[in-house]
């Protein structure tokens, strides 16, 4: 059997590991099924992210007339070229890691998937292998629906819509989450027909103004089927039939090209053989973590989408820069402390939040004032001719301390920034106003945003 320092399984988030240790000159064993980068670099932020700009630059020019600019807008998009483009830069870059991790005299890569044994051996390509460290980074992936027929149709996860080289003349979208309107605002703002399947609403997660807002403008450029079920799908003659039952009980039948399952994910925990480990999962088959990262058997670790607590990279990358402090650089150990947490959204319009929703704030009774901002009413809203979007901030009436602040609109993920700054160094109010704005900027919105907040206070004042 052979031992390392340290085995990480899973090559995206993992990576926050495996190059800082071997730096160390600890020996370490990484292993990765698929294209090393993980999600983020294959299927998920940087792919998708090269797709949505160009189809954000196509939105523009569809809107320019809105801005007295008259340009054609029977445009042409080269989808093939595009794709191509995006995939060989991610394939290049998954490549990159390859080679230099094989250059790296610390680094053993296993490019097959690893299966436990016992609780510190794990079996791959055909060896045994154990440390007395690992790190289980194994993600998550797109979760498919029961709906009949589905299986065995030609269907995309977000996976396959970011490899797909034919621009559908009508995708049906099924889901409401971030990935469902990313790729669908892309595929749509590129030329397609889009159809959304909506199970509750859309973006159910975010604050209850952003969201009504959101589906207000997001409507106006998709159709939109919100409650209601999918009966069945067939697929014939190359097209999908979407058989749908809205919640009054009518029945209608849509047939697109394409369709697109963008239903949630679930971890990618079920392959690695924990059933003969102590490491506890829970029902849903996240791994379950202390606070210090550390799973029900000492010594492993997880991180990432697989624990279930936030999906998106820099939270990953958070981890595991904790981790590394806390296993390996003789730091005094201390349980992880998350910041806050912000999230974006790169569809249209752009969202981005961070810290409580007022819903959560109402249901954990916290006495509270909202600063709300319209881009309209704002000097570069007015450039913009914006016709949506607002700034919200959440503002602890006792403390005067920031506790959220929701964003949609133009530069949503952005503009976030500022209040993630504050909350970071526990902000207050008055920071928000007593700093200078540069005009005309949009970041003023925010500002106008806090000075309707302290209008607020000042109005329960009298």
């Amino acid at each position: 059997m052979k031992k390392y320092d340290i085995i990480v399984i899973g090559s995206g988030g993992g990576a926050k590991i495996v190059s800082p240790a071997a730096r160390m000159g600890l020996k370490v064993a990484v292993l990765e099924k698929s294209a090393l980068g993980g999600t983020c670099l294959n299927r998920g932020c940087i792919p998708s992210k090269m797709l949505i700009h160009p189809a954000d630059v196509a939105l523009e020019i569809k809107e320019a007339h809105r801005l007295d600019i008259n340009v054609d807008p029977n445009f042409t998009v080269n989808f093939d070229q595009l794709i191509s483009r995006i995939s060989h830069t991610v394939d290049e870059d998954s490549q990159k890691i390859v080679v230099g991790y094989n250059k790296n005299p610390n680094i053993t890569l296993y490019r097959q998937e690893g299966k436990f044994l016992t609780n510190k051996t794990i079996r791959v390509d055909g060896q045994e292998i154990t440390a007395d460290k690992i790190v289980l980074a194994v993600g998550c992936r797109p979760q498919i629906p029961s709906i009949p027929g589905l299986a065995g149709t030609p269907f995309m996860t977000s996976t396959e819509a970011l490899r797909n080289t034919v621009l559908p003349r009508k995708l049906a979208v099924l889901g409401g989450g971030y990935i469902a309107v990313e790729l669908g605002h892309a595929y749509g703002a590129l030329g397609t027909k889009t159809f959304f399947f909506v199970r509750s609403q859309l973006l159910r997660h975010e604050d209850a103004q952003v969201r009504e807002e959101f589906t207000r403008i997001f409507s106006k450029r998709h159709q939109l089927r919100q409650g209601g079920s999918i009966q069945s799908v067939e697929y014939a003659n190359r097209r999908f039939n979407i058989h749908y039952k809205n919640d009054r009980g009518a029945t209608e039948d849509i047939l697109t090209d394409a369709l697109l399952v963008a239903t949630g994910i679930v971890p990618n925990t079920d392959a690695l053989g924990l059933e003969k480990t102590d490491i506890k999962i829970d029902p849903k088959g996240f791994i379950n973590v202390d606070e210090y990262l550390e799973t029900s058997v000492k010594g492993i670790y997880a991180l990432g989408d697989c624990i279930g607590r936030y999906f998106y990279r820099h939270s990953v990358n958070f981890e595991g820069e904790y981790l590394m402090r806390t296993i390996f650089e003789n730091k005094p150990r201390q349980p992880i402390r998350y910041p806050p947490m912000p999230h974006a959204i790169f569809t249209y319009p752009q969202v981005a939040g961070v810290g409580k929703t007022e819903q959560e704030l109402k249901d954990e009774k916290i006495d509270y004032v909202v600063g709300l901002n319209p881009y309209s009413s704002s000097a570069m809203g007015m450039a913009l001719r914006s016709d949506h979007g607002f700034v919200k901030i959440l503002i602890n009436r006792k403390t005067r301390r920031i506790l959220g602040a929701h964003i949609i609109g133009p530069e949503a993920s952005d503009m976030i920034h500022m209040p993630i700054a504050f909350m970071s160094k526990d902000g207050t109010l008055d920071d928000l106003l007593n700093m200078i704005y540069i005009h005309p900027a949009l970041p003023e919105i925010v500002r106008n945003a806090a000075r309707k907040a302290q209008a607020e206070f000042e109005k329960r004042s009298k």
